[in-house]
């Protein structure tokens, strides 16, 4: 793919309000745990297994959940995810508890080295999602990284 994809590219129509929202621990399992309900819940929205739509949806939910237990990780504390379909657009969010390590989202992620085997998450997700940010954690400590498609 050379430009991120839209509504348009993903054969499936979005629905229009809904909303799908769960606490998950914050380790491995509960980040798989999430990417596997927000398909669930995608394909019960009417957007299928196996479609362009749930499947880059389903990654960049992954990506999020996966970053939230590795990097937003506070001993004790669970992530919270939040997806939504609203006028055509599919908003996820995840929640962490961890103020002081924020993604930097101006400009293109860095590169990481070609032997690393880690490091590409935002890259991924600059590249598939519509538009992608971070902002505070309302009424905590903490912060929502979310992506837009």
């Amino acid at each position: 793919m050379t430009s991120s994809p839209t509504a348009s590219h993903m054969n499936a129509p979005p629905p229009d309000d809904q909303e799908f929202v769960m606490r998950f621990t914050s380790t491995p399992r509960g980040a798989r745990l999430a990417r596997l309900l927000v398909g669930e819940r995608l394909d019960a929205w009417g957007v299928p297994y196996r479609s362009l739509a749930h499947d880059t949806l389903s990654l960049i939910a992954g990506e999020l959940c996966a970053n939230a237990v590795q990097h937003g990780h506070v001993p004790g504390r669970d992530f919270h995810v939040r997806l939504t379909a609203t006028a055509g657009v599919f908003r996820i969010e995840v929640t962490d508890t961890r103020t002081e390590r924020r993604p930097a989202v101006a400009g293109r992620p860095t590169t990481p080295p070609l032997d690393s085997e880690t490091g590409r998450g935002l890259l991924l997700l600059a590249h598939l999602a519509t538009r992608w940010g971070v902002m505070p954690r309302a009424c905590a400590p903490g912060k929502t990284v979310w992506a837009e498609l």
